[in-house]
This record gives C-alpha cells, sequence and structure tokens, in this order.
C-alpha cells in the first residue's frame, strides 16, 4: 500500500507539473504511533523542482501541489511537508 501511495503521488505530481526534479518520501514509518497515523493515511515529503512555481509565493506553491492531490489529501495523506521551487531556485 505504501509503494502504491508514492507512486499515486508521484503520478499525480508529474502530471500537473512536469518537475524536472521530484523525490516523493513516505516518513510514515517515523509517525507510527502518532494520533494522526491511526486512521491509516500516511506522513510524506516531496521535493519538486518545475517552471510552474516560478514565481509563486510559498503559500501559492503548497495550494498548487494540495491542488494537484486532490483526494488523496482526506483520503491517504496525514501530513505533507512540501518543498516545491523553480528552476535555478535553491531545492
Amino acid at each position: 500500500m505504501t509503494a502504491e501511495r508514492v507512486e499515486r503521488i508521484r503520478q499525480a505530481l508529474e502530471q500537473a507539473f512536469q518537475p524536472s526534479h521530484l523525490e516523493v518520501v513516505d516518513d510514515s514509518h517515523r509517525h507510527a504511533g502518532h494520533a494522526g497515523a491511526r486512521d491509516g493515511r500516511g506522513h510524506f515529503d516531496v521535493t519538486i523542482v518545475s517552471p510552474a512555481f516560478a514565481g509563486l509565493a510559498p503559500l501559492a506553491r503548497h495550494r498548487a501541489v494540495y491542488a494537484a492531490l486532490g483526494e488523496m489529501m482526506t483520503t491517504d495523506i496525514h501530513a505533507l511537508s512540501i518543498h516545491a521551487s523553480g528552476p535555478g531556485e535553491p531545492v
């Protein structure tokens, strides 16, 4: 299930942003026993570089990622750490 979720997240972000760099890490194991993990949703860390983020404020970048992930934000993801940048910006 975990590898499946990572792949679904990866596919959604690739489709939405055509990133030059994308890493999706499942950190759920680090939150075992955490109240938010009890319902089976996971904790993920995303690092993404895409021209789509150029000129956007950090909040707008995060909102764009949330929108791209859609329903997964309520069905599969409990916590999401996002590192989103445009080309040439620090990752």
